[in-house]
């Protein structure tokens, strides 16, 4: 057979299966099929011929027109081939190659362009989005809802985390995606009645699991979320009107010509490709050029252990000084700053620490009329005019980053002020982290400053309660499968104190039940370009020595990961490599030992590796092991323990 018939057999073939509006991955092992039933269009999305999305709707409805009924999709699609290739410090991979086949499927509607729906298929991921053409004299549309749908097969299981009323929580802040997860729960609810946050995990059936989110938010559209019908049935819901004090729409608007964001589709038969997933950053391209080399650090901050009234000139100083010792590049000065030590003192403070060799994040509140937070500064970051001021006065005195915080909304007009916050802080060369605040939607490859965002149950809510404490290796056996598998996850935690106060003492504030070693291995798990970890100076005398070495030399920032093994709240082990360095971290949120024979291919047989462990009673451990031939190492992990192996 000659190669001028196979190559055209294999052409005819691909034609054959567009005529059918069907787009396979580049290893033909997932295939995205679309079709038109009563002029409405779906989809459904198999993987190796199983069925992990049904018959999905799809469509936009905006004031102009109804592009969910009456439409007909042309023929012959056109068909792209994606392959890139792009290096990102600042997420779970620092050099991607993307390959995938891209098919945009055009409707009418009254025999007139209508809307494009544009496919992304690579493998293990696909991805749609719409693009809206002008209707008779309309130039911009108002998109008044999606018809976007996604269909689990019946049996399907949900881990997801509940989305929050609007105005309720500390000071009317909410939402925040700083809710609790529910695990292995059947379908057919919607949250406390107002769908979930994006991502959203499903385990289907036996076939695998499905993650599902969204990905190239910016100022041109608001950021959704997901709401639960009967039947397995989740649809794609806009912000609630009482977001932000009830200021701004709920639709967002576009142009015509316009484009909405990509949402996207991880399919897998174990969880190793949801894990490892880099679809939300695939997707997206920088929306401006860095004004500078921007630098990932890690560092430390006060307010974790300490709290508001520490927020001084002298303790801040301390923390220099501690982060010096620690060779980290940072500290984050929280809230009340402005008012505990001034903008003189500030200044006295940056200069210190350029002496010292590290560099100062400031805290700022996003301000507006849609909180209620009394924490300053405030007034600055919800004004172009101001902030641009401020920044100037920032880059002056050599400040490196800020992180601003209460932000409690998804509508346009609040991703509108993220955009602007970030732009503008790019001019000044400064880096931003995002507290208070929603999820990052591809923001590490949009937007070349962005350092990270909260968007979960963070480190200080180990600090406001026990019930937390309590639950902190069950919230960290989740992150990795679901929120930390598409945005940096700013948690600031790995604390070595075993109370969660300035003195370290009992019976006072709250109690760490998780091991030395859990806490260094969240430091692995967790993955964030920007560390601000929660270790306090006592730590230099009252943590093993083993422990401040390892927080002193683990990286913010890694070039590669791979899933090994795990299962959503109840237990998760990765490994990262950074170079040709490996770390493998686990942690065990079940109250059995967990004892695993565990496999490690990226290891070179006979390595010597070192081993940080726990015994019965969470007495971490060093020891030095040799991998066997057939790179097979044995580990155990108690409740509430973990595991370090480094090459």
């Amino acid at each position: 057979m000659s190669f001028k018939y196979v190559l055209c057999l294999c052409l005819f073939s691909f034609l054959s299966l567009n005529a059918q509006s069907v787009i396979k991955s580049p290893d033909g092992k997932l295939k995205v099929s679309l079709f038109v039933s009563n002029g409405q269009p779906f989809y459904s999305i198999s993987y190796n011929e199983k069925t992990f999305l049904e018959k999905s709707p799809l469509g936009l409805k905006t004031n102009v027109e109804d592009f969910t009924t009456g439409l007909a999709l042309k023929t012959n699609p056109v068909q792209n081939k994606i392959d890139e290739n792009y290096q990102l410090p600042n997420i779970k991979n620092s050099n991607v190659h993307y390959e995938a086949n891209e098919a945009v499927f055009s409707f009418t509607k009254e025999n007139k362009a209508a809307i494009d729906i544009i496919f992304r298929v690579s493998n293990n991921n696909a991805a749609f989005k719409y693009k809206v053409y002008p209707q008779k004299e309309s130039r911009s549309c108002v998109v008044e809802g999606e018809a976007s749908g996604f269909l689990l097969p019946e049996g399907t299981t949900t881990f997801l985390c509940p989305q929050s009323k609007p105005m309720t929580g500390f000071a009317r802040t909410m939402p925040s995606y700083e809710t609790s997860y529910t695990l292995d729960e059947p379908m057919g609810k919607n949250g406390i009645g107002e769908g979930y946050t994006f991502p959203c995990l499903f385990k289907v059936n036996s076939n695998g699991w499905v993650l599902i989110s969204e990905t190239g938010v910016d100022s041109g559209y608001c950021a959704s979320r997901l709401i639960g019908h009967e039947k397995g049935l989740y649809t794609i819901g806009f912000p609630m009107a009482g977001e932000n004090n009830g200021n701004g729409t709920t639709a967002p608007g576009i142009p015509l010509i316009g484009e909405t964001p990509w949402r996207t589709i991880t399919v897998g038969e174990t969880l190793n490709p949801i894990v490892e997933t880099t679809i939300p950053f695939d997707l997206v391209k920088p929306k401006y050029e860095a004004s500078k080399e921007y630098k990932y650090t890690k560092g430390s901050w006060s307010w974790i252990i300490k709290m508001d009234n520490n927020t001084t000139f002298p303790v801040q100083k301390q923390y220099i000084d501690f982060s010096a010792r620690m060779g980290y590049e940072t500290i984050l000065v929280d809230a009340l700053w402005d008012t505990q030590i001034g903008k003189d003192k500030i200044a006295e403070l940056a200069q210190y620490g350029t002496e010292k060799g590290v560099g100062l994040y400031l805290w700022y509140n996003s301000n507006g009329y849609w909180n209620d937070a009394p924490q300053g500064p405030r007034g600055m970051m919800d004004n172009s005019i101001i902030r641009r001021k401020e920044m100037a006065w920032l880059k002056e005195i050599g400040i490196k980053g800020i992180k601003v915080d209460f932000f409690g909304g998804d509508k346009q007009v609040t991703m509108k002020l993220y955009e602007d916050i970030l732009n503008d802080a790019n001019d000044f060369g400064l880096m931003v982290i995002f507290h208070g605040c929603t999820l990052p939607r591809g923001w590490e490859r949009m937007y070349p400053n962005y350092a990270s965002s909260e968007a979960v149950l963070a480190s200080e809510n180990l600090h406001f309660g026990q019930a937390s404490c309590d639950k902190e290796a069950m919230n960290a056996s989740i992150h990795p499968f679901i929120r930390n598998t598409v945005g940096s996850m700013d948690f600031g935690g790995s604390a070595l104190n075993k109370f969660y106060n300035s003195d370290n003492t009992p019976n006072k504030g709250s109690k760490r039940i998780t091991s030395d070693v859990f806490a260094l291995a969240t430091a692995v798990l967790f993955q964030s370009g920007v560390q601000h970890f929660a270790l306090a100076p006592n730590n230099l005398t009252d943590a093993p020595d083993w422990a401040v070495k390892f927080m002193k030399e683990v990286p913010t920032t890694w070039d590669e990961v791979r899933f090994l093994d795990g299962y959503p709240g109840k237990y998760v082990i990765l490994a990262r490599r950074k170079g040709t360095k490996w770390y493998i971290a686990g942690v065990n949120a079940q109250k059995e030992t967990l004892s695993l024979k565990l496999k490690l291919p990226m290891m070179v047989s006979d390595a010597s590796l070192t081993c940080y462990f726990d015994d019965e009673k969470l007495n971490g451990k060093v020891k030095t092991v040799h991998l066997k031939k057939n790179k097979e190492i044995e580990i155990k992990i108690p409740a509430n323990g973990g595991i370090l192996i480094v090459n």
